[in-house]
């Protein structure tokens, strides 16, 4: 992986429209937000005019008790109606907020699942985790709590500059101009926010990917005695975050005092200038008690808007981040359908991330159902040959043909149906036995899931309490070493393939254990093309060919016999394998 690199990121323009594409994705649902936030908002308005009422009635010191007896009944009524419509508003707002995420959720795992594998690998599990975890998690409170909050507030704001202006053009002018500062303020926030909270995102992905990294490598690094370089690691990751976080909190400390002040002075500036005008007989006390009503109403949306302008900026910055993974170009994909099964390897080069060759011009022409065993040294090349025969990885140059069409260039499901990669990581996934095996073939019924765990050996998964539906995974029936291979190699009996590579299946596993394994990759191999990439060379004795590998080119080819007679560099390692 190239250090420091990470996948795109949506520019403004691209959030915009992710943003509008919410909106429209649930119209009813949208209508019924923005009418229940209109009603509430403009019941909220009906308090401080009716207060004013009231004040002009009895200051006429001749007040119609029955005219301020409805006046209150219906003061009553507008906070009834405030409460519970804000409470429909906020409850509509919550459901709305609910699908959306779950839809952006699940586009979101269809552009993961669509990316270039070269491309996952490249940009690490921490940038992905971060994506997933964090930026989902941001996203949904924004539109859970801070979307409908900026919206409501908003809007309440409105129609109480409205509500002053009818009241008094001077003091709802007064007040506006008190608020200017926001303007400025919020200026200044806006221009440095989306860069801070977007490196604040950058630097938690270094962080999640140089923690996974770690662990994952934990024994290597006590093999190596890495401790000291990971943990220098560890602590550039963590001090780049803390420095993203600290810009955050400081443009946040900058907004927030300014919102507090600014609101103050609007209610003093409607007190004092209300008061001075009432002095001067140019405007009634009720008007000047509404005004200031309103000026303290005024408060409550602007501090809502600005308080959470915060969250709204992070939850920006986070779909910028979840909408760029879909800016990751789709692997190039043929409709041809191969013709046959032979394997051809053409002048094939390879190079990680820009680097130098790893590959140099690599021909091989493997027979189907035939068995090819590729040997070498660390680092010659073995692993990388065997992915991009997989189709995991695309040649730099050259071509990869299986049945004469490019097998980068095969549709996932064509390419599972011809060719699988087995290596010594197999992963259990979180779900039933069933949901592991389905993966390979999501037609199998229970039958089909029995043969092929029975053709590997795995008897023992007729022996759990609930068969096929045990459950695996976190706080559930884990599996060992062996188990969890034998399963993967269900996994390949049930997908059938032509081609099966497997890329040191059983370096990680005990002798004993190796050996049963093997056993039961045997019945698994029967009747297919077989590429072995092994450093234990009893796997190439039984081969039908061997592909000796250096320095990313193939320097012998032929059988066994054939390569101990040439004695060449394969003599030479089968001399060293039995120690004479």
């Amino acid at each position: 992986m190239t250090e420091g690199w990470q996948l795109p990121v949506a520019d403004a323009r691209g959030v915009r429209r992710a943003t509008w594409a919410i909106v429209r994705a649930d119209p009813r649902a949208t209508l019924l937000v923005v009418l229940t936030t209109c009603l509430a908002a403009a019941a909220g308005l009906g308090a401080p005019w009716l207060i004013g009422r009231i004040v002009n009635q009895v200051e006429s010191g001749t007040p119609d008790l029955a005219a301020v007896d409805l006046l209150a009944l219906a003061i009553v009524g507008f906070a009834v109606g405030h409460m519970v419509l804000t409470r429909f508003a906020r409850y509509f707002a919550h459901r709305f907020a609910e699908r959306s995420l779950a839809r952006l959720r699940e586009e979101f795992v269809d552009r993961t699942l669509a990316l270039p594998t070269a491309v996952v690998e490249r940009a690490g599990t921490g940038d992905l985790m971060s994506r997933t975890t964090a930026d989902v998690a941001t996203i949904g409170g924004a539109l859970r709590d801070a979307a409908p909050e900026v919206f409501m507030g908003t809007l309440q704001a409105t129609l109480i500059f409205g509500a002053m202006f009818l009241l008094s053009p001077v003091l709802a002018a007064a007040a506006l101009l008190s608020l200017s500062g926001l303007w400025f303020a919020s200026r200044w926030y806006l221009k440095r926010a989306r860069t801070a909270y977007l490196a604040e995102g950058a630097a938690n992905s270094e962080l999640s990917e140089s923690i996974a990294a770690t662990v994952d490598g934990a024994r290597t690094i006590e093999a190596f005695d890495l401790r000291a370089r990971r943990v220098a690691d560890g602590d550039a990751a963590v001090g780049e975050g803390f420095r993203t976080k600290v810009r955050t909190l400081f443009l946040r400390s900058v907004l927030f005092p300014m919102i507090d002040s600014a609101s103050i002075a609007a209610m003093v500036v409607v007190l004092l200038g209300g008061g001075a005008m009432y002095v001067n007989g140019l405007i009634s006390l009720g008007a000047v008690i509404s005004a200031s009503l309103y000026a303290m109403q005024l408060v409550n949306p602007i501090n809502q808007v600005l308080m959470w302008l915060e969250q709204v900026q992070r939850s920006g910055a986070s779909l910028a981040r979840l909408k760029g993974v879909g800016e990751v170009e789709p692997a190039a994909v043929s409709d041809t359908v191969p013709a046959g099964d032979r394997l051809e390897v053409s002048g094939v080069r390879y190079a990680y991330s820009g680097g130098r060759d790893v590959l140099h011009g690599v021909d091989l022409s493997v027979r189907p159902g035939e068995r090819l065993a590729i040997v070498g040294p660390s680092g010659a090349g073995k692993s990388t040959l065997g992915r991009l025969l997989a189709g995991v990885d695309v040649p730099t140059a050259g071509r990869i043909t299986v049945g004469g069409a490019q097998v980068a260039l095969l549709a996932p499901e064509e390419l599972r149906r011809r060719i699988v990669l087995v290596t010594q990581e197999h992963h259990v996934f979180i779900g039933t036995v069933r949901d592991n095996l389905a993966i390979a073939a999501p037609a199998a019924d229970d039958d089909a899931m029995h043969a092929a765990l029975t053709a590997v050996d795995a008897t023992w998964v007729r022996d759990l309490p609930h068969g096929l539906s045990t459950q695996l995974g976190a706080n559930a029936m884990t599996l060992d070493a062996p188990a969890a291979q034998q399963l993967a190699l269900a996994r390949v009996v049930l997908a059938d393939p032509h081609t099966v590579i497997l890329d040191e299946a059983t370096a990680l596993l005990d002798p004993a254990t190796a050996r049963h394994a093997e056993r039961a990759m045997a019945a698994v191999l029967t009747g297919r093309t077989v590429i072995a990439i092994a450093h234990r060379l009893h796997t190439a004795h039984y081969a039908d060919r061997v592909a000796v590998m250096a320095n990313g080119r193939i320097t012998e080819l032929g059988s066994h016999d054939e390569l101990v007679e040439a004695g060449g560099e394969y003599a030479t390692l089968w001399r060293h394998w039995h120690g004479s």
